[in-house]
């Protein structure tokens, strides 16, 4: 084989108060092909990538060239850097004749994003609970909406992290544990109506929306007033998620009507349960 394609999906990451532990695959997705050439593109992420995974596999380097297409849009929060590197990873083994198996390549994906949150559900699809012993996953039921506002503006994970303070106060994160459990619960057991009032987060959402998405709050209240279960700042923004059973499309009016963003758009999906796979 000299040239493969994989398709990897978009993921809203966090939940609210599941930070770098909590994600959904999206159906929307970013496509990876990778080919063997005579000269290796210069990439930094692509270098790091090839390292890693040659090293794994204790195979010998081979030079390659790659290029993305798809709709997942880079620096929202939908996870655009793992559909690239969990892209290439497979994409290289498919190259290499498999001598890598998934949960490797997710392994290593997750260590070169520095949290597991985006690459757990992007590699095996569904809601995941990643950070822990191993990987826990449900499958997501389809009438089960996600309605996402996408602004204009990029926010990178360097920066969304950089205004988090070091400490945060004891009660707050108490109440975000039990959210995340809660969010847990309602996606284990599909019981989706459980996620109403569950997303109040400590750990990271106010710092963020302070300096970088000011109209956060704002953007989740006229979700919820239009019947959204509830919503959340996509990974680190500046994407903002509402989930829905009903009315999506009122939702992501009322969403889109509410952020002040005149060049934002809405998009109304669902999960994705298969997680990356090759396309055929």
């Amino acid at each position: 084989m000299n040239q493969v394609t994989i398709r990897v999906p978009a993921t809203t990451s966090n939940l609210g108060p599941g930070y770098d532990s909590l994600g959904v695959a999206l159906q929307i997705e970013n496509r990876v092909t990778t080919r063997r050439t005579d000269h290796s593109m210069a990439n930094p992420m692509s270098e790091a990538v090839a390292e890693r995974f040659f090293t794994a596999s204790e195979l010998a380097p081979f030079a390659f060239a790659w290029e993305i297409a798809g709709e997942v849009p880079q620096s929202r929060g939908l996870g655009s850097s793992v559909t690239v590197r969990l892209g290439l990873l497979h994409g290289l083994n498919e190259l290499a004749d498999r001598p890598l198996p998934g949960e490797r390549l997710f392994e290593i994906a997750a260590a070169l994003e520095g949290h597991p949150d985006n690459a757990a559900p992007a590699a095996f699809g569904g809601f995941t609970v990643a950070g822990g012993a191993e990987i826990a996953r449900f499958e997501v039921a389809p009438e089960l909406r996600f309605v996402l506002l996408i602004p204009d503006f990029e926010v990178s994970t360097p920066a969304a992290r950089e205004v988090l303070p070091a400490q945060i106060d004891r009660l707050g994160a108490a109440r975000s544990c039990a959210n995340a459990c809660r969010i847990t619960a309602a996606f284990a057991s599909r019981n989706y109506g459980m996620l109403r009032g569950s997303f109040e987060d400590h750990l990271h959402q106010p710092y963020r929306e302070r300096v970088l998405i000011p109209f956060l709050s704002s953007v989740l209240r006229a979700g919820e007033d239009a019947g959204a279960l509830g919503g959340f700042l996509s990974g680190s923004g500046s994407t903002i998620c509402c989930l829905t059973l009903e009315n999506a499309d009122a939702v992501a009016d009322a969403m889109l009507c509410a952020s002040g963003n005149a060049g934002a758009r809405t998009v109304i999906t669902s999960a994705d349960n298969s997680g990356v796979r090759i396309s055929q």
